[in-house]
């Protein structure tokens, strides 16, 4: 192919890496600012209205909860740039637009120079399949039903090349949603076990041991259900998006094919 396919983001060892810091950075932020001796009064106990030390008594899923929330966010922001970068530097359905256009009126070295100047994924599609066009209008030694085919390979082949990287690393996002949501109960129900656990107690409740637990349970909620909520609303957006690039790409190759078969 004459153009290089657009970079597809973080490659998998990289985001195998991404993934342990923004865990390791949870912990971080866990022991050193939720669990700042600043945050909890003389008794070890949160002080009044400090959210810092009651998101600390949620205890040690809340690290991992907000590694997978940093995850989220990290990988929300690969997918952003390599898609923006994918859509190349106009807007993509003005571009298709001027490129039917100049398809339409024959005038190929200008669709191709508008591939140039867009750049990215859908640039990078079109621009095959013109250049295949070109290509096969001047060869004698086809019929136009082998031209025809030659041209919806190119386009074809041009776009299973691009479409892998809009995708990529989708798959973290979506996991996130998942493990946020079962992270987040976990913590859930062990801060609910020693809530009840300090009711049993005879005589009279560990109102401390109770205060605990229920933070534990309240905290993991809170913050399993956020970064679950956050991942489904980037993964859809970002399908979203993919779509209407892959949408543009198939009417921008309809057009280049259906050129060349009317004339």
């Amino acid at each position: 192919m004459s153009n290089q396919k657009t970079s597809g983001g973080f490659s998998f060892v990289i985001s195998a890496l991404a993934i342990l810091i923004c865990i390791g950075i949870g912990w971080f932020v866990y022991l050193t600012i939720l669990g700042n001796p600043s945050n909890f009064d003389a008794e070890g106990h949160p002080k009044p209205g400090n959210l810092l030390g009651t998101m600390y008594k949620g205890g040690i899923i809340v690290p991992f909860l907000l590694g997978v929330f940093l995850t989220v966010i990290t990988f929300a922001i690969e997918r952003f740039m390599t898609i923006s970068k994918a859509a190349g530097k106009g807007q993509a359905d003005k571009f298709v637009a001027k490129i039917k256009t100049l398809v339409a009126n024959h005038q190929l070295d200008e669709a191709i120079a508008e591939c140039d100047k867009q750049k990215g994924s859908l640039a990078n599609v079109v621009h095959e399949g013109i250049s295949k066009y070109k290509f096969v209008e001047n060869d004698g030694h086809m019929d136009k039903e082998a031209k025809v085919h030659a041209i919806q390979k190119s386009l074809e082949e041009a776009t299973a090349l691009e479409l892998p990287m809009l995708s990529k690393n989708m798959v973290v996002i979506s996991t996130c949603a998942s493990i946020g949501t079962l992270m987040g109960l976990i913590g859930t129900v062990v801060g609910m076990i020693r809530a009840f656990a300090a009711l049993a107690n005879a005589g009279a409740p560990d109102t401390s041991a109770l205060a605990t637990g229920i933070s534990e349970a309240l905290v993991n909620t809170l913050v399993g259900i956020a970064s679950s909520a956050l991942a489904i609303i980037f993964y859809n957006l970002f399908s979203n998006r993919v779509d209407q690039l892959t949408y543009a790409m198939d009417e921008a190759g309809y057009s280049i094919v259906q050129d060349f078969q009317s004339k």
